[in-house]
């Protein structure tokens, strides 16, 4: 049974403070596997303490240095690669395949993408005779969801550390072990003590505590819009930056010159991605309604070709949801759909056929779904499509738009100047055209209650610096 009683501080682990104890479960059997340390205020004090020590004497480290720390993390974590993809199926119930190629990879992904941008930025630049400097904004609070555990500790710590900040990390309690070993990694790369730091807990506890402390400087946040406001409020108080990542619901406009074949299957797809909980995937896909009959019957074959199982096969393609409580609300918001007169194309409320236990959910989709149902409008967070029709691009515009929400949005076309007209119209900090490979450059943050601040590449990085005006500097001599 694995223990993870210590918390990372100051370079060594040590015990918390006072610990109260939960079960880690495995959401493919719903059995324990271990038990995660849950930490308190005074835990956050002693971290907040060590980053403030080391941040002086980190921060002055030349970018030389910085740039061959983040290599020697890149190494170790490329040396250690399974034990992450292990870990993520373990704790969250990634299948094994999209954890190793999908979850475990966005690990070097961003540290590369990041180097890239290091190796060239520009700490000092001039306008006119004003000296433009950037300096590490400080100690940071980093708040981490569990649905891509790898992926949102990195594009939060390694910007970080590039901008020569200290920091203190929260991540999920239900994905702990992936964090805990990129620990070990940063530590072995020789990170300086009190510059990064680790904490176990709740949100409601530790997370409330980062948020709301003096001696933090920023807090990047990310997970639910609810959340995201709570943090927000207890940061107000201490007039700190706030970035967040929050939630989304992105549409994924298929004008009516698509192969529609090839459209629709990969937009079930992406939907589909890490069993449907990412903020960002297309989970609305508008459909011109002279089609709807057509992608709706090519939707619901591909659903219905999808493995779900355990996870440790390497065919499985659906994994479980990560708890029983999003278990729970995704059945329930399946229900809705169906009450509230959606057409239940595949799928369904219930576990697939042949699961009796974990928290599998059936690969769903619905079809014929106004703007207006909750399956339209509300993140659902699980492997559940809602094709919606309409009838002009003006209306497909002004449905996709129609939600709070803003991360990112989709558009397929045949013809690319028609493509690109309509992403310029649609609300999304990023907007797909024609099914991209991903640009781990290009910044990554939402419009509207999907949040504030960009990840990713340069964006990410200035999120971690503040900007220093020294007028005059180029007269002075």
């Amino acid at each position: 049974m694995l223990e993870l009683g210590k918390f990372y501080i100051d370079g060594a682990w040590v015990e918390p403070a006072e610990a109260s104890w939960m079960d880690l479960v495995d959401p493919a059997t719903e059995e324990a596997y271990g038990r995660l340390a849950l930490g308190s205020a005074a835990d956050v004090d002693r971290a907040v303490a060590a980053a403030r020590r080391a941040f002086p004497a980190y921060a002055a480290t030349p970018v030389e240095e910085r740039v061959a720390l983040l290599r020697r993390i890149l190494d170790i974590y490329t040396r250690r690669y399974g034990e992450f993809a292990e870990a993520m199926r373990k704790e969250m119930g990634s299948p094994i395949t999209f954890a190793t190629n999908g979850q475990a990879a966005r690990g070097p992904a961003h540290l590369n993408a990041l180097l890239e941008v290091l190796e060239t930025f520009r700490f000092e630049e001039d306008h006119g005779s004003t000296r433009l400097r950037y300096e590490p904004i400080g100690v940071c609070g980093l708040i981490t969801p569990w649905n891509w555990p790898v992926n949102q500790v990195m594009v939060k710590v390694a910007p970080a550390l590039a901008a020569g900040c200290a920091m203190v990390l929260k991540p999920s309690e239900y994905s702990p072990v992936s964090t805990v070993l990129l620990a070990e990694v940063l530590h072995e790369a020789g990170v300086p003590a009190g510059v990064f730091n680790l904490v176990n807990g709740l949100g409601t506890s530790v997370g409330a505590a980062i948020a709301s402390h003096d001696g933090i400087d920023m807090v990047s946040f990310t997970g639910s819009t609810r959340a995201g406001i709570e943090v927000a409020r207890a940061a107000a108080a201490t007039v700190k930056r706030v970035g967040q990542e929050l939630g989304g619901k992105s549409a994924n406009i298929l004008l009516d010159d698509v192969d529609l074949e090839q459209a629709v299957r990969r937009g079930v797809a992406a939907c589909f991605t890490n069993s449907g909980q990412s903020c960002s995937i297309p989970t609305r896909m508008l459909v011109p309604r002279r089609l709807m009959a057509r992608a709706s019957a090519i939707a619901a074959a591909a659903a219905g070709e999808y493995k779900v199982g355990p996870t440790e096969r390497a065919d499985t393609q659906l994994g479980p949801l990560v708890n029983a409580s999003q278990f729970a609300r995704v059945q329930g918001l399946i229900a809705a759909g169906i009450d509230e007169g959606a057409e239940l194309v595949a799928g369904g409320t219930g576990r697939p056929a042949g699961l009796a236990a974990g928290y599998f959910v059936k690969p769903t989709v619905f079809s014929n779904v106004r703007p207006d149902m909750t399956i339209a409008q509300e993140e659902i967070f699980g492997p559940v499509l809602s094709i919606i029709p309409y009838d002009t691009d003006d209306e497909a515009v002004a449905i996709a738009n129609g939600t709070l929400y803003g991360l990112a949005a989709y558009v397929q076309s045949g013809d690319a100047e028609r493509a690109r007209a309509i992403a310029r119209r649609l609300n999304g900090g990023q907007v797909h055209i024609n099914y991209p490979p991903a640009d781990f450059g290009a910044p990554f943050g939402g419009f509207r209650r999907s949040g504030n601040g960009r990840e990713w590449g340069e964006a990410g990085l200035r999120e971690y610096l503040e900007t220093k005006a020294m007028i005059g500097y180029g007269a002075a001599g």
